[in-house]
């Protein structure tokens, strides 16, 4: 019976340890605050680090680097005939505005609508 509780004792060390390396790398950055969260659905998503590294992901695929010239092909992907392509600008607060304003304008040549997104004010 010992061997049993030793068996199962190893497999609950082990899902613990392999749960928590798995853990989603998720790209960090610190949006600006804003009083009014958006409410639309977007189905595509473009982040600009601090780094002003770009990554782009439609649906729930994960985020991949991209450059400012290969953005609109990736976004394209998710574009279908019965939707509006709604984009969220996840942009770290130390970007420069030059830089926000690149991708806008991109997004607007390629009839994307985009949506800034925020975190919300921090209360006192």
């Amino acid at each position: 019976m010992s061997s049993m509780t030793d068996i199962i004792f190893l497999l609950l060390i082990f899902f613990m340890i392999t749960s928590t390396m798995v853990a989603p790398n998720a790209i960090k950055v610190l949006l600006p605050q804003g009083k009014k969260q958006t409410t639309t659905k977007a189905i595509s998503r473009v982040i600009i680090d601090k780094e002003l590294n770009i990554y782009a992901a439609n649906g729930n695929e994960d985020e991949r680097k991209v450059t400012l010239e290969e953005l609109p092909a990736v976004l394209q992907e998710a574009v279908t005939d019965t939707t509006d392509l709604y984009v969220s600008l996840y942009a770290d607060e130390m970007v420069p505005y030059k830089n926000i304003v690149e991708v806008l304008s991109l997004a607007n040549e390629h009839h994307f609508k985009m949506v800034l997104a925020t975190r919300p004010p921090e209360h006192e």
